[in-house]
């Protein structure tokens, strides 16, 4: 490494521990203002090499799938195979995926005229209180009735008619993404017309808003002077190789353990035990891929392409010992929204304990129609899991994480593990079950196929034996 490179990123790591120390508040809550800042991952890859070890280890095990996947098909069928089916099908009728968003998108672009003509009516009778009560009144009418079309249309459609899995995920993703900035965008206009009031946002600004890799909305944000173009080609290579690596995980750990799942009426206990515990580190693995993904490669493209000074959206999650700062650490961009706009309004009202429940309950419902919509079936592990036993640690981990944190850490770890093997496991069953058991009459969006078909029976000579025997 150059000296030049040196100093840069001496220089990166030093801004970056300096804002770290300003982006926690006594209370433990994350400072809403932006600054200039690189992610966290960014500054440990360049700077230490132990880091960059973990990263390259990440490669070579990519590498490794893409070898067993191309040399097993060729002795097996002669044929080469690079994992682009699973791809293929994820991303099927890709061209309704692309007509769902569009509309979505034209949804968000009619919100601006309409922002617009509510804020001219609020400046024009400003001094009248009771017609300008009617328009808030009004306003939040409005609101309400565009994210309601915003989030109704894509649903009925996806629950009337299965689109593939992944074409799915990215339209519900992208609907609750635009419904939360057009929120954002609506609670920071709604004072306009009163004494020392927002300015409104340009188009041009809306535009920007859209895009910018962040859910809460400010009339400015730190800008970079260049786009470095080589790291945004580098970090959607990433993106592209993650897929690609999920890909594998599917075909050479998913299909060959529950592509067969419900063809026989029966199935042995130990099977299906032995396939869920084969998924608990594709899963995992799987959970740090989806979390580099999205998190930092794909936002720090979009970051760099704007001009996008502040990359801070997450901090570092895996060293914590509690699981309220992990929720907090994990997804700061999402954490930003449904601190600033839900759990801050209620908190005064309701309380911390029911405002905290409810952005749980929020969150939680909002992945669990993502992933509802995305297989096609309700089937709520994730609820339970995140919902359910994640609100549950919450205090069971506020003190003693603090006193024990090499313990909790490492209790935290193996909930990922655990936590993980259990839904790529699980839903998997379920949607091989509805693919491969008989239909029947009982069939239900949300009723799971799996507790009913395939049978899960233990061998008939089976007996319990004691471990412990051989010792006497």
């Amino acid at each position: 490494m150059s000296t030049s490179n040196t100093v840069r990123h001496r220089k990166r790591a030093e801004n970056y521990d300096s804002n770290q120390k300003n982006i926690t508040k006594q209370n433990g809550d994350v400072d809403s203002e932006f600054t200039t800042r690189e992610s966290p991952l960014t500054v440990l890859i360049d700077n230490s090499p132990h880091i960059r070890a973990l990263y390259h280890i990440f490669v070579v095990i990519l590498l490794m799938l893409l070898f067993d996947t191309m040399i097993y098909d060729l002795v097996e069928r002669g044929k080469i195979n690079i994992g682009l089916n699973v791809i293929i099908s994820g991303f099927g009728d890709i061209k309704r995926g692309a007509l769902l968003w569009l509309f979505e998108f034209a949804v968000v672009l009619a919100f601006y005229p309409a922002l617009r003509i509510y804020a001219a009516a609020r400046k024009l009778f400003r001094k009248n209180t009771g017609v300008r009560d009617s328009l808030s009144k009004l306003g939040v009418i409005g609101l309400i009735a565009v994210e309601m079309v915003l989030i109704g249309v894509p649903i009925v459609d996806l629950g009337r008619r299965h689109l593939a899995l992944a074409s799915s995920a990215v339209v519900t993703c992208e609907m609750f993404r635009f419904l939360m900035k057009i929120h954002a965008v609506a609670i920071a206009c709604a004072p306009y017309g009163e004494n020392e009031s927002p300015a409104l946002p340009t188009f041009k600004h809306y535009i920007y808003f859209l895009f910018a890799p962040t859910l809460v909305y400010r009339d400015h944000y730190p800008r970079t002077k260049t786009i470095r173009w080589a790291f945004v080609l580098f970090h959607f290579l990433e993106v592209a190789a993650i897929i690609l690596y999920n890909s594998f995980l599917w075909e050479r750990f998913i299909l060959p353990y529950w592509s067969d799942y419900g063809r026989q009426s029966k199935v042995e206990a130990g099977l299906v035990v032995r396939g869920m515990f084969a998924c608990v580190l594709p899963g995992f693995i799987s959970f740090l891929c989806g979390f580099y993904c999205v998190l930092h490669a794909w936002l720090n493209a979009f970051a760099e392409m704007l001009k996008f000074g502040d990359r801070l959206f997450y901090e570092e999650w895996w060293t914590t010992s509690r699981f309220s700062h992990y929720y907090r650490a994990w997804n700061r961009v999402v954490h930003s929204w449904l601190r600033d706009h839900i759990y801050k309004p209620l908190a005064p009202r309701a309380g911390r304990a029911i405002s905290t429940f409810i952005v749980f309950f929020v969150s939680a419902v909002a992945h669990e129609i993502i992933l509802a919509l995305s297989f096609g079936f309700f089937y709520p592990v994730l609820l339970m899991e995140f919902g359910v036993f994640g609100l549950l640690m919450l205090p069971l981990t506020a003190s003693s994480g603090r006193r024990f944190p090499n313990a909790f850490n490492l209790i935290m770890w193996l909930s990922f593990f655990f936590g993980n093997g259990l839904l790529w496991s699980l839903y998997s069953m379920e949607y091989f079950a509805r693919k491969n058991c008989p239909p029947s009459q009982s069939d239900s969006f949300f009723i799971p196929k799996s507790w009913s078909c395939p049978e899960v029976v233990l061998k008939p000579d089976w007996t319990f034996q004691n471990p412990l025997s051989v010792l006497y």
